[in-house]
């Protein structure tokens, strides 16, 4: 029987030890877990790091998976469920809208993009699958702040980077925003995070009336609003293919 080697075994004993714990270790408890020397357990953590496996939480020093598993894992996200049942909608949203489609969930202390639908006019675009986008300014950061208590407090606890002259860095603005978007079902980001640049976003839940994720468009100011106003039927569209995707993960209010 082959050797196997040993450093791989540890490290994959880390990332599911990552995966399956809470959200952050510590290098104490990673090495405890793992029977492992402090020294040893670090090594393999700096080099999952410097690999984009895993993620250093810069105040706490605490770690977590890293966004490249999900760049690297087609495979994963063609079984992920949720990227499953948005895939046809997100398809028909970007039609109907004429715009970029994007699908995100709360990652470290951002949006990771799962999905993302190229806007249907043969112009040249780059596949965001993988990028992370902050939670205070986009759209889809803004709709999972207001419905995920633990985006809530990561948008809340975290910097809150002013991108362009509009961006909301004031914690009681901010606050009213998450407040608008709850009562209204949708956030939006004009400006706040690109220059020329606007969003509409809706929350999906699954079964248990839990937020899951993100679905929402991104398109030119010039396109996405009409008389200063954000076009209603890009709304309408971007609430519709919430709840359809949320009816099919099993959410029964919709």
């Amino acid at each position: 029987m082959a050797r196997t080697i040993q450093s791989l075994e540890r490290a994959a004993a880390m990332l599911r030890l990552l995966a399956g714990g809470e959200r952050r270790l510590g290098l104490s408890d990673i090495a405890s877990s793992l029977d492992l020397a402090k020294g040893t357990a670090h090594g393999i953590l700096r080099t999952l790091q410097q690999e984009g496996f895993v993620e250093q939480d810069a105040a706490s020093g605490r770690y977590q998976l890293g966004a490249e598993l999900l760049r690297l894992g087609n495979s994963y996200l063609d079984v992920h469920e949720l990227r499953a049942r948005a895939l046809v909608w997100a398809d028909d949203l970007a039609r109907s809208t004429g715009e970029s489609a994007y699908l995100g969930v709360l990652h470290q202390q951002g949006v990771l993009i799962v999905h993302h639908v190229f806007r249907p006019d043969d112009s040249r675009q780059v596949l965001e699958v993988g990028a992370m986008q902050p939670l205070h300014s986009t759209a889809l950061g803004k709709v999972l702040s207001a419905y995920d208590p633990v985006a809530h407090s990561e948008a809340v606890e975290s910097a809150r980077e002013a991108f362009t002259a509009h961006t909301l860095t004031d914690l009681e603005d901010f606050e009213g925003v998450l407040d608008l978007t709850r009562a209204r079902g949708w956030a939006a980001d004009v400006e706040e995070t690109w220059e020329g640049v606007a969003s509409v976003a809706a929350p999906i839940h699954d079964r248990r009336r839990m937020p899951v994720g993100a679905v929402g468009i991104t398109g030119a100011v010039e396109r996405v609003r009409r008389d200063g106003e954000l076009r209603p039927e890009i709304v309408a569209a971007v609430r519709d293919c919430a709840r359809a995707v949320s009816r099919d993960l099993g959410a029964q209010r919709f």
